[in-house]
């Protein structure tokens, strides 16, 4: 969990009645941190500028007015929080995108080799015009789901979905080929480059990856 160790109170998912399907069922629940029985451990990260947290639970008593929204009918405001932070995500990641197209342009421009910048190679060219066109494909993604989710159509999950499978694989390509470009000051202490690498990774993995989503696009058009 993001930030749990900071946290003045966390919203727990649990199951409180069986159902037909994993959805029916769920309730969220308000847990204050210090509850007895709750407790927070930080973990290690590939991305140091992303806290992650393991949060453990162990016979936690919480009172009625704990519960947040109807008993057993938690799934559907949850899953639109996801879906909405979903997004966001996206769009944090088209920014790292754009950044570290900007950053590897910019030392095209300043890299001499053989006598000559090496954005004046064609190589290099083709490879930050690969770049440029993963950007605004995915910025394109993730400005039709935000509206998408911003005016509840009915496609919102799927666009949504759309958005972060292709998000996800594009900010990875882009952070590797940025860093491949730079050479080998992209992925030291003194360049920031090596933290957007670290940062796509660890956006990749975040709500469910491009597999994931794939396979959620395909679900949703009955494939």
């Amino acid at each position: 969990m993001p930030d749990a160790h900071v946290a003045d109170a966390l919203v727990v998912v649990a199951r409180t009645r069986e159902g037909k399907n994993p959805e029916e069922g769920v309730s969220l629940f308000l847990v204050p941190a210090g509850t007895k029985g709750l407790s927070v451990k930080l973990l290690p990260t590939m991305d140091q500028t992303r806290k992650l947290c393991e949060v453990t639970l162990a016979d936690v008593n919480v009172p009625a007015g704990a519960l947040i929204g109807a008993k057993d009918a938690g799934w559907t405001p949850l899953a639109r929080v996801i879906e909405r932070a979903t997004v966001a995500l996206c769009a944090e990641m088209c920014g790292g995108a754009q950044r570290v197209l900007d950053m590897t342009t910019e030392y095209a421009k300043i890299r001499i080799a053989f006598g000559k910048p090496i954005g004046s190679y064609q190589g290099v060219k083709h490879k930050a015009a690969d770049m440029l066109v993963e950007v605004e494909n995915a910025k394109s993604l993730t400005y039709y789901a935000a509206w998408a989710v911003d005016e509840k159509v009915p496609e919102a999950a799927l666009a949504a979905s759309m958005a972060k499978a292709y998000t996800s694989d594009a900010f990875r390509k882009i952070a590797g080929a940025g860093i491949q470009l730079h050479g080998g000051i992209g992925f030291t202490w003194e360049h920031d480059l090596h933290l957007y690498f670290k940062r796509a990774k660890s956006s990749e993995a975040t709500f469910g990856d491009a597999t994931y989503h794939r396979e959620r696009v395909a679900q949703l058009i009955n494939l």
